[in-house]
């Protein structure tokens, strides 16, 4: 069955009022609300070819009609017009990246707090890749609670992580200001995956009598910058989900939730397009279990050309495909901007 004009114009029509209203859509109602200058019966007819062609669905016994993923899919890739931001909302955008901003895990925070804010959907942002980080300074420094001491990382990729960790009873404040000052002499400048045992071995030479404290704090090291674990995940906006209609059933939402707390499931569904540029995933192309009923769209973060993440917005299907493209590229140019101070 060809896809003429007409079909083409019924399509985008139903799609465009659905994810307006959440609710199936009518002949009548694109006859009313649309224009096309054919008669209900004729839309109706219509209607029924795209339904045939696998484009629409007739939910239980309503007289409506709603997209499939299948029709969301040739919406996106055929039909759909691009809508740009006004320009008071890029000035927002701007604004909010002008803000002094000392560490990327702030402009992280921030950019996905920003996406989930203009769009109301659920907004996931993954930190630069730490695999090759190199490790700037090292601070071991004693907290109040008994036998503990905080554990303080910073990279050149200006990222700041702490740890909180035990340590021997006989360890005093100034063993870690000592083992501090080894560490730093030894490591600075070093990629931790590049850490060979020649390194080690002279950092054990200096501080033997805490060889099991040093190691305790290299494992540290290695968990914070991410060598085992890929890309730190910021995420907002996990109630937005809630707030759409097709959600509102707590059994239906309860997979979303559970796959939202999975930071490995949420890496390898943004990930899961290579390379750079913006991309889309409708429905059941989405392979990680939970979420084959919602839309996951991603783009690329860049610094002098290289890619550096990932930030991108999961919401339903009935998702308002042409705004959140806009908003994401908008924010993802601003965000490559805001991050170049951290790479000079």
């Amino acid at each position: 069955m060809r896809m003429d004009e007409r079909k083409k114009k019924v399509l985008a029509a139903v799609v465009q009022d659905y994810i307006l209203t959440g609710e199936p859509v009518g002949s009548r109602t694109i006859a009313r609300r649309y224009n096309l200058g054919v008669s209900p019966a004729t839309i109706r007819n219509e209607m029924a070819d795209l339904e045939e062609m696998g484009l629409l669905e007739q939910p239980h016994t309503s007289a409506g009609r709603i997209p499939s993923d299948y029709g969301y899919r040739y919406y996106v890739d055929c039909l759909m017009a691009p809508e740009k931001l006004t320009p008071a909302e890029e000035e927002y955008v701007r604004r909010r990246y002008n803000q002094k901003m000392l560490e990327i895990e702030q402009v992280l925070e921030e950019t996905a707090r920003l996406l989930s804010e203009m769009t109301a959907y659920t907004a996931v942002a993954l930190g630069p890749y730490q695999n090759n980080a190199i490790l700037e300074q090292v601070q071991i420094l004693p907290v109040h609670s008994a036998n503990k001491a905080l554990l303080v990382a910073i990279t050149s990729t200006g990222m700041v992580e702490h740890r909180i960790f035990v340590i021997p009873e006989d360890v005093t404040p100034e063993d870690l200001t000592r083992i501090s000052r080894v560490l730093n002499a030894s490591l600075q400048g070093i990629a931790l995956e590049e850490l060979r045992q020649a390194v080690l071995r002279d950092i054990y030479r200096e501080v033997a009598e805490h060889r099991g404290l040093i190691k305790q704090v290299i494992d540290l090291l290695q968990q914070i910058l991410a060598l085992e674990g890929g890309e730190k995940v910021y995420l907002e906006g996990i109630l937005n989900i809630l707030s759409q209609p097709e959600f509102k059933n707590l059994e239906k939402v309860k997979d979303i939730l559970a796959f939202l707390e999975r930071e490995e499931a949420l890496r390898r569904i943004f990930n899961a397009a290579p390379g750079s540029g913006l991309t889309i995933r409708i429905g059941q192309e989405n392979k990680e279990e939970g979420i084959d009923k919602c839309s996951v769209v991603t783009i690329s973060y860049a610094v002098e050309g290289k890619i550096m993440g990932k930030v991108g917005l999961l919401g339903p299907t009935r998702m308002h495909y042409s705004r959140v493209i806009s908003v994401l590229q908008c924010v993802a140019d601003s965000l490559s901007r805001a991050l170049e101070q951290f790479y000079r």
